[in-house]
């Protein structure tokens, strides 16, 4: 979505940041234990993927910064904000990336995403503990992406196509 002004702009990454926000707070209250360390649905990232296919990706990256800013500081801890941080940058880094390959549909770019969020959340937690033990969790982690990922890509779709309609955004 093209933004006219500034305060548009700061408008439109408030509001979506907001909601990420509710949805990262939402997903804390009702813990989604799939018995995995790290495994989590990541109903956040679907403002990153919406915003990814409605708007510019400086806009994308505020949103998605300040989300992991807030949260860590309203409901985690250093380490929370760490795994969150390297997982969304390189989820944020591959989903752009992506999307500019013919043929990938927002399902496809969020399968990638949630792949990638948790290869760098492996990466952290290797480099805090240095125990290559934990790569086991790769399969296991790389499954979880991909289902969660393609959840939320599908759950995008509906929400992108309405946006789109709504040419006051533009």
């Amino acid at each position: 979505m093209k933004l006219s002004s500034k305060t548009q702009r700061i408008a439109l990454c408030a509001l979506f940041t907001s909601v990420s926000i509710i949805f990262g707070y939402i997903e804390f209250l009702i813990p989604f234990n799939f018995g995995i360390p790290g495994v989590k649905l990541g109903l956040a990232n679907l403002i990153v993927v919406v915003l990814l296919y409605l708007s510019d990706l400086k806009t994308t990256v505020i949103t998605s910064a300040l989300r992991i800013f807030i949260s860590a500081l309203l409901f985690g801890s250093f380490y929370s904000f760490l795994y969150s941080l390297i997982g969304g940058i390189l989820s944020l880094t591959v989903m752009s990336l992506i999307k500019r390959i013919q043929g990938f549909t927002p399902i496809g770019v969020s399968i990638s995403g949630g792949v990638a969020h948790n290869i760098g959340q492996l990466l952290v937690a290797f480099l805090t503990f240095g125990v290559s033990e934990i790569f086991f969790y790769l399969p296991i982690l790389l499954i979880a992406g991909a289902l969660t990922g393609g959840l939320i890509g599908v759950c995008s779709l509906p929400v992108i196509k309405k946006l789109n309609k709504i040419r006051t955004l533009k």
